[in-house]
């Protein structure tokens, strides 16, 4: 992934100094050209929002001002898109909010979907729906959902997750599992596979915390589908298959089976940081019926504490025929990666087939 000087750093920050001074001429921007200068210690959201109170700082208009300047400078002909557009987006709704009128708020919700083709107005929208969930949602079922544009029907799904990565949680919509629901009913069929993935993550991140909605609302988008539906549940309900939860496995056809599994062997049972451990085991189907499986295995790494936790890998899904036995080999590399800090001491792996833990074993792990 890029570095955050790459995304949002001082050549962004530069340009959107040049569309802003096109389009209030004569407003000296002193203080975003400061922020231009002042972005290398700074973490990527931190930079947006340094910028964004430098921008609202040099514009110190009233809201129907500040939105005609960031609308001549998007129909200008300077560059005013990418990176830049977060801080505009991010001034846009805190500037509508302090504002306080709905005429502000409805055209600040206008104007984010103007914007969000430019680069995305999922962060900036957070600021309207906690100020005023109630609204905000019924403006974005009005105008969004059957947007031309497959950008704005994206930000309706994608502005609304419950764990939008980057952005703050909106209380209201974790407290109301259900109240975005009628937005992704609308788009789980939408010819845009960019706003299908949107929906399946965002029903993903439901189960979170309302699993059974999700299950429900899987289960009424597969009796009704279209040719995308079957992936975009499986993608929707990953978490939830992962955990073992067996109504969202049943509702993918991994019903509860007949098997024998015989316990996890190891080609070793001391490990060191860097190295690979081999696990290998056998599942035999000894049910009268044809068993469809979804084979994951488990790491239990151990933590700072002494306490472990589990992580959930995908193997492989098949079918077994009454009888049939399948043998499984994987390799599990204990590289050091970035995203994961191993402490050493008794670790363990087993398998987990159609949400049933089996054959734990454990092992050694040894510092690097």
């Amino acid at each position: 992934m890029p570095f955050a000087d790459e995304l949002l750093g001082r050549p962004a920050a530069l340009a959107l100094v040049d569309a802003l001074r096109d389009a209030a001429p004569g407003t000296p921007l002193k203080r975003l050209e400061a922020a231009a200068e002042a972005l290398g210690p700074l973490a990527l959201r931190e930079r947006s929002d340094l910028l964004r109170d430098a921008t609202l700082a040099d514009l110190a208009l009233p809201y129907a001002e500040f939105a005609a300047v960031v609308r001549r400078a998007a129909e200008g002909p300077r560059p005013f898109s990418g990176w830049l557009i977060w801080p505009v987006t991010s001034a846009v709704a805190a500037l509508a909010v302090a504002d306080g009128s709905t005429g502000a708020f409805d055209d600040a919700l206008d104007l984010l979907a103007e914007l969000t083709p430019r680069l995305t107005s999922e962060f900036a929208i957070r600021v309207l729906l906690r100020h005023d969930l109630d609204r905000a949602l019924d403006r974005i079922r009005d105008r969004w959902l059957t947007a031309e544009d497959e950008h704005v029907r994206r930000l309706a799904s994608e502005g609304t997750r419950p764990y939008l990565p980057w952005s703050s949680r909106v209380p209201g919509i974790l407290q109301d599992p259900a109240a975005t629901v009628p937005i992704l009913t609308a788009l789980y069929r939408d010819e845009s596979e960019y706003v299908r993935r949107s929906v399946a993550n965002h029903l993903n991140d439901i189960s979170r915390h309302a699993p059974g909605l999700v299950v429900d609302t899987a289960a009424a988008w597969l009796a009704a589908p279209d040719a995308s539906t079957r992936a975009l549940v499986r993608r929707a309900l990953r978490t939830l298959v992962k955990k073992g939860d067996p109504a969202a496995l049943a509702l993918l056809g991994f019903e509860p089976a007949e098997l024998e599994i015989t316990s996890l062997t190891l080609d070793r049972t001391v490990v060191a940081v860097g190295e690979s451990v081999t696990f290998s085991a056998r599942v035999t189907n000894r049910g009268r019926e044809t068993a469809r499986l979804a084979i994951d295995y488990i790491v239990h790494h151990r933590k700072a504490n002494g306490t472990t936790t589990g992580k959930t890998f995908k193997l492989t899904v098949t079918s077994l025929a009454p009888g049939e036995t399948l043998d499984l080999a994987k390799q599990h590399s204990f590289r050091v990666i970035t995203t994961r800090r191993y402490h050493p001491g008794q670790h363990a792996i087993e398998l987990q087939v159609n949400g049933i833990a089996a054959g734990r074993t454990a092992f050694e792990l040894l510092p690097g």
